[in-house]
């Protein structure tokens, strides 16, 4: 508990620095496959950079590097607050971290949902505004989500969000991280997702959830789950999957690290 209070004490130390717009740089590896950005981004106005490691920008990033036996779990969150109380139970009994990215929308809401994610010690970041295909916006249109969102989770929590956005539908281009890079974001996607937002109706199960979590255990993995459901389903089986994911990833050898890990520069 020691170690994790220093780690968020250095977390918000960085976050009292960061400014919601940076501009995109080049990162070098070990993350790959790494596409340059294009040298053109348009966004309407861009801030000085901000403190975000490079290694974030300028590319998509779907798994920590460096992490030995360390996995993240992250939730999406775009419908309902639905399976919300589950989940947070669970990882308070486990003592696990986790990042919720959430929608604009979701954070205007459910906005005391978003607090309870906030109070319970766990990050919350960025999943746009409204959930629309971002090839489908011109980079106006994204912009505006991107910022949209931002006001939003700083409305509903009172603090700024970290400094991760993850796009709708995992649908990204070099062209779209380096405007969320200019906007002071990095672009943090997953390893897999357990596919539990499909539900019974979708040919899902918990144990299939579980599967395929488990099934994408390596080093640096980023575990993509959900809160709520699009059909307004009272069983979330993300919930549900939750506390076998996490014992068993640890009787394998795994530990649940925090996603804000990705802000503190290593030790030398």
């Amino acid at each position: 508990m020691k170690h994790r209070s220093a780690l968020l004490a250095a977390v918000a130390a960085l976050m009292a620095i960061l400014s919601p717009a940076a501009t995109a740089t080049s990162a070098p590896e070990p993350f790959a496959p790494a596409t340059p950005a294009p040298a053109a981004v348009c966004p309407s106005a861009a801030a000085p950079a901000a403190a975000l490691p490079a290694e974030l920008l300028g590319r998509t990033v779907r798994t920590m590097p460096g992490r030995r036996n360390g996995i993240a779990l992250t939730f999406n969150a775009a419908w309902n607050e639905t399976g919300l109380d589950a989940v947070l139970k669970v990882l308070h009994d486990e003592n696990a971290p986790a990042t919720f990215f959430l929608t604009g929308q979701f954070a205007e809401a459910h906005p005391a949902a978003a607090r309870s994610m906030l109070a319970a010690g766990h990050g919350i970041a960025s999943h746009s505004h409204s959930h629309p295909y971002f090839g489908e916006l011109t980079c106006a249109g994204r912009e505006r989500e991107v910022r949209l969102a931002d006001q939003a989770l700083r409305a509903a929590t009172g603090t700024a969000p970290l400094p991760f956005f993850r796009f709708p539908y995992g649908e990204t281009t070099p062209q779209q991280v380096a405007e969320v890079n200019a906007l002071g974001f990095a672009n943090i996607e997953w390893t897999a997702d357990t596919n539990g937002y499909l539900n019974t109706g979708g040919g899902m199960t918990v144990q299939k959830a579980v599967d395929r979590a488990l099934d994408a255990l390596a080093p640096g993995a980023i575990i993509q789950l959900h809160i709520g459901d699009p059909n307004d389903l009272p069983t979330i089986l993300d919930a549900q999957a939750l506390p076998r994911i996490i014992t068993t990833a640890r009787t394998r050898g795994y530990t649940i690290t925090d996603l804000r890990t990705l802000l503190v520069p290593p030790a030398a």
